[in-house]
């Protein structure tokens, strides 16, 4: 057929009108990446119908609790969805209350967890905090299925290693799978900095290792609990890193024990040599050259065809009550529902720190998954240890602005979502 000069033919330029389109959104996805607005991408599908609110008291979780099992051929339909790579960030979404839903477990069933964040053992005389469940805006999370998590982990080990929230989430984790594994094929090992739930059916297991600022300091163990005593060495990591090599699943985070002080004693070096001639930097200036070290390693040990590295963003604090316009300064005591205001950014979460996570990693050669835990987290005011870390006299309690634990998180609780999001990208 003969085309008259400067004219094309209807379906030509519809498949040219396509191409330029495809290409276009090629681009936008190309520009997501690098950017990072992009990390979090999910199949944008129907949003979940709003639950009305209601009410329990202790002692009806205690009669009604249970734990969430999946049938070994239990198909969950949403997971279809989820896989797609269309956008949808993790960030955007509500806490929406749902009296009907199942717990994974219940501080009562799981062996594993610690008694300080045990918050209804400990006497917590409010529940709805449990039932609370993230849900996003344009699309929903999979539900979380153990048995196929397991699967996912046959063979393999799965490490979280950072700080004592890093810690909750691996008990989480593992108080989320441990009730679909028989007694005698199960078992753990704790110490102070390696501690390693053993799954003997699937040769699998689920371990956290100790290091609060991923790089040395003479703070790892033990502890030392006057911060102005912490010394740092910003350039120092084979002592951790060690333990890391061959694992499989690599999780990590590094957050509130940076945020004790402005200042942080710093050195370079091995503490063979001495801890003399510190110098105090600035603690975000100190965080920057910490977790370039970490990259370095990631980039330069970390075989990317045989191991994943995900990093869990900051876990925010509730200390300061003035954030959500309440006049008593009593930290997260008797908060009872998460912040309801889109957005809310409390002082507990350091955008700095979450900027330098974000440009360091972005420079890294190695593709590591960003677990944006922190605006979600951010409303659950409620959802802390407080008063029922089951330490405290009753004097104590009565002075909430010195003792309330507005740090960690009571489990059942927050850490469980994180993991519904982790299990997303496992």
């Amino acid at each position: 057929m003969k085309i008259p000069k400067g004219k094309l033919p209807l379906s030509i330029m519809a498949i040219v009108i396509c191409t330029v389109v495809f290409a276009g959104l090629i681009f936008t996805e190309d520009l997501w990446a690098i950017t990072g607005t992009s990390i979090f991408k999910h199949k944008s599908c129907s949003k979940k119908e709003t639950v009305t609110n209601s009410s329990k008291n202790t002692t009806e979780v205690r009669e009604k609790q249970k734990v969430t099992s999946f049938d070994d051929d239990f198909i969950d339909e949403d997971e279809s969805y989820f896989n797609s790579h269309q956008n949808c960030s993790i960030e955007n979404g509500k806490w929406g209350f749902n009296t009907s839903a199942e717990l994974f477990y219940t501080d009562e069933s799981c062996p594993y967890l610690d008694k300080q964040i045990a918050c209804l053992r400990n006497g917590r005389p409010d529940s709805d905090y449990l039932y609370w469940e993230w849900q996003l805006d344009d699309c929903i999370l999979p539900r979380f299925n153990a048995t196929a998590l397991l699967e996912k982990l046959r063979g393999k080990r799965l490490m979280f290693s950072g700080d004592s929230l890093q810690r909750e989430q691996w008990q989480s984790l593992v108080c989320m799978v441990e009730s679909h594994i028989p007694s005698e094929k199960k078992s753990m090992k704790r110490s102070p900095t390696l501690s390693v739930f053993k799954i003997e059916d699937y040769n699998a297991t689920i371990e956290f290792y100790w290091a609060p600022y991923l790089i040395e300091s003479n703070s790892d163990d033990p502890i030392i609990p006057d911060t102005k005593k912490r010394i740092l060495r910003v350039d120092s990591i084979a002592k951790h890193a060690r333990h890391w090599v061959g694992v499989d699943l690599l999780i990590f985070n590094s957050y509130v024990w940076w945020t004790s002080d402005p200042k942080m004693k710093s050195l370079w070096g091995s503490f063979a040599n001495g801890e003399e001639g510190y110098e105090e930097l600035d603690s975000i200036i100190a965080f920057t050259m910490a977790l370039r070290t970490w990259a370095n390693w990631i980039d330069s040990n970390v075989n990317r065809s045989s191991t994943r590295v995900l990093f869990t963003t900051a876990s925010p604090t509730h200390m300061r009550s003035a954030d959500w316009k309440k006049e008593k300064p009593t930290r997260c005591s008797n908060e009872t529902r998460p912040v309801t205001g889109r957005g809310y950014w409390g002082t507990g979460s350091n955008k700095r720190m979450m900027e330098v996570v974000s440009s360091i990693v972005g420079r890294m050669k190695f593709p590591v998954t960003f677990v944006n835990i922190t605006q979600l987290s951010d409303y659950r005011k409620d959802g802390h240890v407080s008063l029922y870390t089951g330490e405290l006299s009753d004097k104590q309690k009565e002075d909430p602005y010195t003792y309330a634990d507005c740090i960690h998180w009571c489990l059942p609780g927050v850490p469980d979502t994180w993991n519904q999001i982790l299990y997303s990208y496992l």
